[in-house]
């Protein structure tokens, strides 16, 4: 079981391999931050695993039968729950509100599990917003496919709502700080 992690480390790395994030960092390293924001609630080696494998089938050639094969059912069921159906027949843009609602309907009924890896994920991703928004303010938003800053903030709000269970935790408390500096003025 020791194995599981490093495995998904190795298989992360070669599915992410060239890619890069939105704020021009090596992609990799989103999901090597995941797993450790997670390690701190959890040493749960599975779903430090799913951390690290968590944007694998979004976002690279990796299907969810891949992540099943290769890491067994319980990864590949927390991968899944992490996974936005892309709506590929949509302009990104214009699917945008579609993939969060569905996803944040998936989150609402999530495990704890399944909820800490969404707090790994977007206090990353968080970081990184916050990182830019102090750099470019409000341009930061040109970034994604929903430019509204307001739009931007229902997500994060939704999800802070949805994860509560877990705001003892120093991670989910530096995701709301942030959220707080980034989307205040957008009420």
């Amino acid at each position: 079981m020791s194995n599981i992690f490093a495995k998904a480390v190795a298989f992360a790395m070669t599915a992410h391999e060239g890619q890069t994030r939105k704020d021009g960092g090596w992609y990799i390293l989103h999901p090597l931050e995941d797993a450790v924001i997670v390690s701190t609630m959890t040493n749960d080696l599975e779903v430090l695993a799913a951390a690290v494998l968590h944007d694998t089938v979004e976002d690279t050639d990796v299907t969810a039968q891949d992540i099943l094969d290769n890491f067994g059912e319980r990864i590949a069921d927390l991968v899944a729950h992490e996974t936005e159906n892309k709506h590929p027949e949509i302009p990104a843009g214009d699917s945008w509100k579609i993939r969060k609602t569905e996803s944040l309907a998936v989150l609402k009924d999530s495990g704890r599990d399944s909820k800490m890896l969404w707090l790994g994920d977007k206090l990353s991703n968080m970081r990184a917003l916050a990182r830019g928004y102090d750099q470019l303010g409000e341009a930061v938003f040109n970034w994604f496919n929903e430019k509204n800053p307001k739009e931007q903030r229902w997500y994060h709000a939704t999800i802070l709502e949805y994860i509560s269970e877990l705001s003892d935790y120093p991670a989910y408390q530096e995701y709301q700080t942030l959220f707080n500096h980034v989307f205040d003025q957008y009420k």
